[in-house]
């Protein structure tokens, strides 16, 4: 299978000393979709914004983050086509990163700014066929109707299809997506994960979905990553998640990913999957805080 997503050996530090990521390593090939899971503060969206080439890692000179074979960082450095590699990657914000005064249809046809003349993308000229385009997309995540307000008139769940429409006209390849739902009520949350698999499934494009809502991991994707204190400690089949597993993984922090509706979709196991492999250095009982 080609690869779409390649992480190799990366480390981040903060000023404060922390140590967000440790040793990632990470795997994702063209068209699977991939949760990604932990307690706040295991590294997620850290890990995300990495990917997306956002921030730089720690200068490890082994350290290298690749897109569909392409360069996003390495040794600590973002690398200087990143402008190239960020045309085929649509990352999805928590925070929907719209214009509020703009209207719909204008912050979807963002997304295909990259492709258009400077002059043409400076004063936002958007021909017939462009602008037919974005329509399709947002006809494909509900909200067609919406397309001549402004987006501050959009409720969340709709700011959020609003922004993966802009992913589809973009033509991304991968998405990235970081707490896509965080902020948004069941209902809502639910669309927006449907729509997400629905464009994974049709189009075959990868996806990776940080995520705090084990449930909709489970539901949504084949493929779970989990982090805990900045390292991976699971990446196995969603279905091979359990609670046993979970409080093995993160301890007395398990109770803040297990949402009441999670619990009711898993059949407790005494121990965890044989197919649990740590890193050497890493064990699953090392993962109980002290």
């Amino acid at each position: 299978m080609e690869i779409a997503l390649r992480v190799h050996k990366l480390h981040k530090h903060f000023a404060n000393g922390k140590h967000a990521l440790n040793d990632i390593n990470l795997t994702v090939h063209k068209g699977e979709m991939v949760a990604l899971i932990g307690a706040s503060g295991s590294g997620k969206s850290t890990l995300m914004r990495h990917m997306a080439g956002l921030i730089a890692a720690d200068g490890e000179s082994e350290s290298l983050i690749e897109i569909d074979g392409n360069c996003v960082q390495q040794g600590g450095r973002v690398h200087g086509g990143i402008r190239r590699v960020r045309a085929e990657v649509g990352f999805v914000f928590q925070q929907f990163n719209l214009v509020d005064r703009l209207p719909v249809l204008v912050n979807v046809l963002v997304g295909q700014l990259h492709q258009m003349p400077w002059w043409r993308s400076l004063f936002r000229l958007f021909n017939a066929q462009e602008r037919a385009h974005a329509m399709d997309a947002l006809q494909r995540v509900g909200i067609a109707e919406c397309h001549a307000q402004r987006a501050s008139t959009l409720s969340g769940g709709q700011q959020q299809r609003a922004a993966i429409a802009r992913t589809l006209v973009q033509g991304a390849k991968v998405v990235l997506a970081d707490e896509p739902i965080a902020s948004l009520d069941p209902e809502s949350s639910r669309k927006v994960m449907e729509i997400l698999a629905r464009i994974n499934r049709e189009d075959q494009t990868t996806v990776i979905v940080s995520l705090h809502q084990v449930d909709m991991a489970l539901k949504y994707c084949a493929r779970v990553v989990a982090l805990y204190e900045g390292r991976v400690v699971f990446d196995g089949p969603s279905g091979s998640l359990s609670p046993a597993l979970l409080r093995e993984l993160y301890g007395v922090h398990a109770d803040e990913i297990l949402a009441d509706s999670a619990r009711t979709v898993f059949e407790p196991v005494a121990t965890p999957p044989s197919f649990l492999s740590p890193s050497p250095a890493w064990s699953v009982s090392s993962a109980q805080p002290a």
